[in-house]
């Protein structure tokens, strides 16, 4: 088989929803990541951070209640830090597993900034929520600061940030490089660090990215064969969970388009997998999409569970 440049984009289950989780979870995701480094093919990995990037939000969020000397972080930086411990945790259970079957490839985690376009109509209208669950009062204090809230299903009030798109990547050209020297990267965890370019500089956004779509980008710009998304579920499916549930093989642009507006899959769960494999495969002619399963990523990039989604 040809060994393909595969970009791999990690769903929350494959890190676990804290320390002690995030630490058992990664030897398993390793396992899936050294078959494919094991039959020959260029890895790149990202990840998303919500749990975490959220833990350290309300950490640095109750540090700045308790002592008001220390400022709040920016979301800006609580990605940057979720990058770092994440990406510490991954290298190394990778490294390792990789030295137990007797390879030897150096693993780096890349802190990556993800420009955005400071005018992407998501900013007037942010829905990701982010933080604890606040009272009225808090809430009010929050957007007296310039901050987003809503209700929550009665549960209290939390603040809610854009998910802008991501139209470049800062460090893609040091990525490329690493990955052409063989290397295995970790790179755009949590969708990257949202900035926006002013002058010379970087500024960066109260925002999160998909990390779903930053690996499209990031599988794009890299001119990879494949970009797998992992999730929780084998294969994609029409009218999921109902008695007439048909599972999906593979999927056309046309196709997924077609599904998309008949509004089979949940915006908050399958569309934007969805929606990122179909711009990432729009780009060139060859190139695919796989999602399913973090333990069924070798035999589907072999074409043999999983849906595939092409041209």
């Amino acid at each position: 088989m040809k060994k393909k440049k595969v970009v791999i984009a990690l769903g929350g289950n494959a890190l676990g929803n804290n320390l002690p989780e995030q630490m058992a979870a990664v030897k398993k995701t390793a396992k899936a990541i050294a078959d494919l480094v094991e039959e020959g093919h260029q890895v790149v990995i990202s990840h998303g951070n919500g749990p975490q990037v959220g833990m350290i939000h309300i950490a640095m969020a109750e540090l700045n209640r308790l002592y008001p000397n220390f400022t709040p972080a920016p979301m800006s930086v609580c990605v940057g830090m979720s990058q770092g411990y994440i990406g510490y945790d991954l290298q190394n259970s990778i490294r390792t597993e990789l030295l137990n079957r007797g390879i030897s490839k150096p693993v780096s985690t890349i802190i990556t900034q993800v420009c955005v376009d400071p005018y992407d109509e998501a900013f007037s209208n942010p829905t990701k929520p982010i933080g604890r669950f606040m009272s009225a009062e808090e809430a009010h204090i929050e957007e007296k600061r310039g901050n987003h809230c809503i209700e929550d299903a009665g549960r209290g009030f939390r603040r809610v940030v854009a998910s802008p798109k991501p139209l470049d990547i800062v460090e893609i050209d040091a990525i490329r490089t690493l990955v052409n020297d063989g290397q295995i990267v970790i790179a755009c965890g949590g969708g990257g660090i949202p900035v926006m370019r002013q002058d010379n500089g970087l500024r960066g956004a109260s925002a999160v990215i998909d990390k779903d779509f930053a690996s499209a980008k990031l599988a794009e710009l890299l001119d990879a064969d494949y970009l797998i998304i992992l999730t929780a579920v084998e294969k994609v499916a029409l009218n999921y969970g109902k008695p007439n549930q048909i599972l999906l093989d593979e999927m056309t642009l046309e196709e997924a388009k077609k599904y998309c507006e008949e509004g089979h899959f949940a915006s908050g769960s399958m569309l934007p997998k969805i929606q990122a494999s179909m711009e990432f495969v729009s780009h060139r002619s060859g190139c695919r999409a796989l999602i399913t399963k973090l333990e069924k990523a070798k035999e589907g990039i072999l074409g043999k569970t999983g849906t595939i989604l092409h041209q």
